[in-house]
């Protein structure tokens, strides 16, 4: 037998596998997340998002002509996602697959080795020209979408890659991608607008975990720390004691979590310290409506650090 057969003959047990699983587990399967938007044309590109935000950037360039699904559902952690059968079955047939990369999403490439895809997997958050890549403790940090001029760098790689994959529908692509990088432009100059408006003594915050460092940096405003040091990994006592000695001397108004966390951990640091809590951004997954697309997000998210800020 051939290496390409035996690669065939895996994959084909591999697919067969997940079947039986999903047939064995009935109802309690979890269906990824589809999304709403034009319904899409007979013959569309398959496409699979490692979250809900690069499905909904995918949406927009592509419109009518792609169907995309999410692996991580709505309001799911990306970080400590396990996925089941059903993910990998959605998977296993994907024409274009995208992943933010830099260790976000890690556990799709295990996931597609084991099941294949029919088509490459973009990692869409590495190698990025001219971005000044936020390294802590030798791990790059992966939340670049977060600074929006980042994201418009997104969108060009998607861009690319589904007028590659699809390339009879390549001039509706140029036309997506052209009128939702330029509402990432007016997106970017309006966050800038709200968030100059703060005090200077105002723009230094805690958040929940590291995914603020390239939003901040963009729009002015200063880290001094994290509750935890990755979502799942609880801080030691004395982490804990460094953190409220650090907000009450650097006069940090506000702790800011994401929805998809319990606050209470947050809560308890912040009335220690003399802080508030806004415990319902957004950052690695979509919410409901009105954050319930990319830019949505970006909206939510600035109105509420603002409205805390001031």
């Amino acid at each position: 037998m051939t290496g390409a057969h035996r690669r065939v003959r895996s994959r084909l047990l591999a697919v067969a596998l997940i079947a039986a699983a999903l047939s064995s587990a009935g109802g309690c399967a979890r269906t990824p997340d589809t999304y709403a938007g034009p319904t899409p044309v007979a013959g569309a590109l398959d496409v699979v998002t490692t979250t809900t935000f690069l499905a909904d950037m995918v949406r927009q360039i592509g419109g009518e002509h792609v169907s995309v699904l999410s692996l991580v559902p709505k309001g799911g952690e990306v970080h400590t996602f396990d996925p089941r059968p059903s993910e990998a079955w959605a998977l296993s047939s994907a024409r274009l697959v995208f992943a933010n990369g830099l260790g976000l999403d890690d556990w799709l490439t295990q996931l597609a080795a084991d099941v294949g895809t029919d088509g490459p997997v973009v990692h869409l958050g590495e190698n990025l020209p001219g971005v000044d890549y936020i390294i802590e403790n030798g791990q790059t940090n992966p939340h670049l979408w977060l600074d929006v001029a980042n994201a418009e760098k997104y969108v060009d790689r998607i861009e690319t890659a589904l007028a590659t994959a699809d390339p009879i529908n390549a001039a509706a692509y140029r036309a997506g991608h052209d009128a939702y990088r330029a509402r990432l432009v007016d997106l970017d100059a309006w966050a800038r607008g709200q968030l100059a408006a703060l005090p200077a003594g105002n723009r230094r915050i805690v958040s929940y975990h590291d995914a603020l460092p390239y939003f901040c940096r963009a729009y002015g405003l200063t880290v001094v720390g994290n509750v935890v040091s990755a979502p799942g990994q609880d801080p030691s006592a004395q982490d804990v004691q460094k953190l409220i000695d650090s907000i009450r001397s650097n006069g940090v108004r506000a702790i800011f979590s994401e929805a998809q966390f319990n606050p209470e951990l947050a809560q308890t640091i912040a009335a220690e310290a003399g802080a508030s809590v806004v415990s319902d951004l957004y950052t690695d997954t979509l919410g409901d409506s009105p954050a319930d697309t990319y830019e949505g997000l970006v909206r939510w998210d600035v109105a509420h650090i603002a409205e805390a800020l001031r």
